[in-house]
């Protein structure tokens, strides 16, 4: 067995182990009725996913280190709503704390979704490096201007690929005529119109069932999600474009947060931190075991021109409008992070 392969299955075996911490976080958990603060948490991926097993870890933590004075209760898979729905509550107050992703805290916040620009990124590395830079200090600072309370470390589900049902994409010709799920996030919408493909909004919790009664082609998700959500049973190629990272933040209501003492409010954010660390490396070491896996799952991989589809970008003059779209200043920041785009 290789060294990156060991290292896969130990992150495995982590995450195996952490099942039933998962649990914890879907089920009322007793305590938190004795608790003085009870707060909710809601995200859309599935339980088993890293970021859920990860996120219930804290919320153990967090009530062993408050001595039961603050229990976070955690429901994933959308169980509260969809994105926009749970982020309307979070800044209502209705719900105390939230993983979202950038491209969707966008619409709020725009400047939150700079990370999400096709092709800006060719690392893992490079994208943390940069996110837990300047760049990411200015998104923040941005995001707590609207009340919201956002946490010093990002969270992550992975480079975005392409999946379809009907035929392979290895260049960015393959695209035309696609029509192809994309969240509500303007940055999916355009890049995907300037390839040719059609770019269908629909919510995370409908997608499967949009690709198995093929009322779209296929759909654009990190192999993680591929493989949490079971999409592998309605699409059979994976394309690696590694197009677009995938960054979410953990985000809580401003009087919420506010609310607890300083000491809850300590143990609340490092908490959410350190697991947002280890959540990120769950997702780059996994990716490698995860393609082999979703192989014996009968997937197609191509190893797409990734050259072709920045072209299309630069052609179509897309990183210009982007700038122009978020403004100078955050787009500078990205640049001196990982060079020239537009």
């Amino acid at each position: 067995m290789s060294l990156s392969s060991r290292t896969v299955l130990a992150r495995r075996t982590v995450l195996a182990a952490a099942t039933g911490v998962a649990t914890f976080g879907i089920l009322h958990w007793h305590a938190a009725d004795a608790a003085e603060f009870s707060y909710k948490a809601g995200h859309d991926m599935p339980p088993d996913h890293p970021l859920n097993v990860r996120l219930a870890q804290a919320a153990k933590k967090i009530a062993e280190e408050s001595g039961g004075r603050l229990a976070v209760q955690i429901y994933p898979n959308s169980q509260l709503g969809g994105d926009t729905q749970m982020l309307a509550q979070v800044r209502s107050g209705a719900l105390e704390v939230m993983l979202l992703g950038d491209n969707i805290l966008g619409q709020v916040v725009p400047a939150a979704s700079i990370a999400g620009l096709p092709f800006a990124f060719d690392s893992y590395q490079q994208l943390w490096a940069t996110m837990d830079g300047p760049l990411g200090d200015y998104i923040h600072a941005k995001i707590k201007a609207t009340g919201l309370q956002v946490f010093d470390k990002g969270w992550d589900l992975g480079l975005r690929n392409v999946i379809t049902g009907n035929r392979q994409v290895n260049t960015a010709a393959d695209m035309k005529g696609l029509k192809l799920r994309v969240p509500e996030a303007p940055i999916q919408v355009s890049f995907f119109k300037a390839l040719g493909a059609s770019p269908t909004p629909i919510s995370s919790q409908e997608m499967y069932t949009a690709m198995q009664t093929h009322l779209v082609d296929g759909a654009e998700q990190p192999l993680s999600s591929i493989e949490a959500n079971k999409y592998y049973e309605v699409a059979k190629y994976i394309s690696l474009t590694k197009h677009q990272a995938t960054t979410f933040e953990a985000l809580a209501n401003g009087g919420a947060y506010q609310r607890l003492p300083k000491n809850l409010q300590e143990i609340l954010a490092r908490n959410l931190d350190e697991m947002a660390v280890l959540e990120r490396a769950d997702i780059s070491d996994g990716d490698v075991g995860l393609a082999e896996k979703l192989k014996t799952q009968g997937q197609t991989f191509a190893t797409p021109d990734r050259a072709s589809f920045r072209a299309v970008i630069q052609q179509a003059g897309l990183y210009a409008k982007w700038r122009d779209t978020y403004g100078p200043e955050p787009f500078a920041l990205l640049e001196k992070a990982v060079g020239k785009l537009a």
